[in-house]
């Protein structure tokens, strides 16, 4: 006859570790934006994500060891959707231009989008007391934009497209032009509504017609 912690021994099929749950880390992840994007960083308390969420404190703490934790997890989650998002116009087979045009188009959108410019203010406000914050918000991930405009780059130089000798800087150089006079005001409150679609494509025209000057392949 099987003794309790002979039963407790024998793993569950179908059922997942405390913690593992992806489901249920993106339930909470869901009802943390939605407090954070609501009240702020600092005002969100744990109490309120967990009514948000729908699970218990004790189910949080399961899945994140405090509320930095939380949010730098819920930031984290939103980059990769954008580098998802954008990584596919950069593999969709378009002349380089027209990748660009549409990587720099979704990438200032994002980076000018009203949830964005308030998880940043968040970060910035936050700063004085979680120095670890801004850090963990600095630090890319692996996968990021910058490293995936890089890997379009080095395949547009192996094919002779493009000259470059630091294609890293080449991506931070292009992603910077796609923003310049939007993200600062923005971030700032000097331009309180987001830009217009016209703004933006613009801006990233131009930040295109900069690019190839300085590293269109030379005849």
């Amino acid at each position: 006859m099987d003794t309790t912690e002979d039963r407790l021994a024998i793993p569950q099929t179908g059922r997942r570790v405390a913690g593992e749950d992806p489901a249920k880390r993106e339930q909470i992840l869901d009802g943390a934006k939605r407090v954070f994007m609501e009240q702020g960083f600092e005002a969100a308390s744990m109490n309120d994500i967990t009514r948000a969420a729908g699970v218990s404190k004790g189910t949080i703490y399961v899945y994140f060891e405090n509320k930095e934790d939380l949010f730098a997890d819920m930031i984290e989650r939103e980059r990769r959707r954008i580098t998802e998002t954008i990584r596919h116009a950069l593999d969709s087979g378009q002349p380089l231009a027209d990748a660009l045009m549409a990587f720099g188009m979704l990438f200032a959108a994002h980076m000018t989008a009203d949830q964005t410019i308030r998880a940043m203010r968040m970060v910035i406000a936050a700063n004085h007391r979680l120095p670890s914050l801004c850090s963990r918000f600095f630090s890319a991930s692996s996968i990021n934009p910058v490293s995936v405009l890089q890997d379009y780059l080095d395949r547009q130089v192996a094919a002779g497209i493009l000259t470059c000798d630091d294609t890293t800087h080449a991506a931070k150089q292009f992603i910077e032009l796609t923003t310049v006079g939007l993200f600062k005001p923005r971030i700032f409150g000097a331009m309180e509504e987001v830009p217009a679609k016209t703004a933006i494509e613009k801006n990233v025209t131009s930040a295109i017609r900069m690019f190839l000057a300085a590293y269109g392949a030379k005849a």
